[in-house]
């Protein structure tokens, strides 16, 4: 069910593009005690998700609204991550259980890889080079499942109880990792595996990132509260101050208008960074108590995807033509 929206709120500095401002409409998961975690959005346009407390994959039509969700075949897996490959397979890691499934967007049977014994913790999942990418957040180690064979191959991570969590794939095809239990970032190759760390401000704990064209990573410092941008080219690191002070900047995307977006998870709002001008605005999630872990955009379509973590709802932000 699609509820209320909400228009884009200036602060204090921003200036106000020509273009029509972003809304921001919310859907109702109906099941009882859903949790989204993560969304992903298909090359068709349709979103899924995963409910981590329910162990449900959702799929969400946003042409009628319509909702429907699929039990992951092990108990309780805790779905947390999830994306959809090129040929429209919907991948997720089951963080409780140590299992990744991929969900058939045609049967909607779902099968599942057990991994190794030491990787409890499969946390966020890419589609890079042909295989699933994701991090092991409580074993300092990123891996690599075949989805031909199912072969999965583990890398540790160069400097202990770095925390890899969030990954990208930035354009030129490398892999990007927020270390969050450190102040770096690493840069990955898909041929070997290899890892490249670069230091960002002391103190910070990168939680999520996204790339631009450019090749500059963006990242959401959580403990600091700050916006930061790498640039691999020559290390430089610049940093914003949120528009909420303290700890919280947490999911983080590219949008359709070329801003950065990013949530607070003290704010119950989206803050809309200009890379050009460097002001901020924002806007307002309609339901309070919403944290977005997680964020996707859907260029063809000018939307950006929210899981709205502690409200049971999805997000999205459609922006004006």
């Amino acid at each position: 069910m699609l509820v209320r929206s909400t228009l884009l709120v200036l602060i204090a500095g921003a200036v106000p593009g020509a273009a029509a401002a972003p809304v921001l409409k919310e859907y109702v998961i109906s099941r009882p005690g859903n949790f989204p975690h993560d969304p992903a959005v298909g090359a068709d346009g349709i979103v899924w998700y995963t409910d981590q407390t329910n162990s449900y994959i959702g799929r969400l039509d946003p042409a009628t609204g319509k909702i429907t969700d699929y039990p992951t075949p092990t108990a309780q897996s805790g779905p947390h991550g999830i994306v959809v490959a090129p040929d429209g397979g919907v991948w997720y890691t089951g963080q409780r259980t140590g299992i990744i499934g991929r969900l058939d967007p045609a049967t909607k049977a779902i099968r599942e890889y057990a991994l190794p014994a030491e990787t409890p913790n499969p946390h966020t999942p890419i589609w890079a080079d042909g295989a699933i990418w994701y991090t092991d957040a409580s074993n300092n180690r990123y891996g690599r499942l075949d989805p031909v064979t199912g072969a999965v191959r583990h890398f540790t991570c160069t400097t202990d109880n770095s925390v890899p969590y969030g990954i990208v794939l930035a354009p030129d095809g490398h892999i990007w990792i927020a270390l969050l239990g450190i102040d770096k970032l690493a840069r990955v190759d898909t041929a070997t595996g290899g890892m490249i760390e670069f230091k960002v401000t002391a103190g910070a704990r990168p939680r999520r990132l996204a790339v631009d064209a450019n090749g500059t990573v963006w990242y959401t410092d959580y403990k600091r509260g700050f916006l930061g941008a790498l640039d691999p080219a020559t290390s430089k690191v610049r940093e914003w101050p949120s528009p909420f002070p303290g700890e919280g900047p947490y999911g983080i995307a590219i949008g359709p208008d070329g801003a950065i977006w990013y949530n607070h998870a003290s704010g119950n709002s989206m803050t809309r960074f200009d890379p050009t001008t460097e002001k901020s605005t924002l806007l307002q999630i309609p339901t309070k108590g919403a944290i977005v872990r997680h964020m996707v955009t859907d260029m063809p379509r000018k939307r950006i995807w929210l899981a709205l973590s502690g409200t049971g709802r999805i997000g999205v932000i459609e922006f004006g033509s």
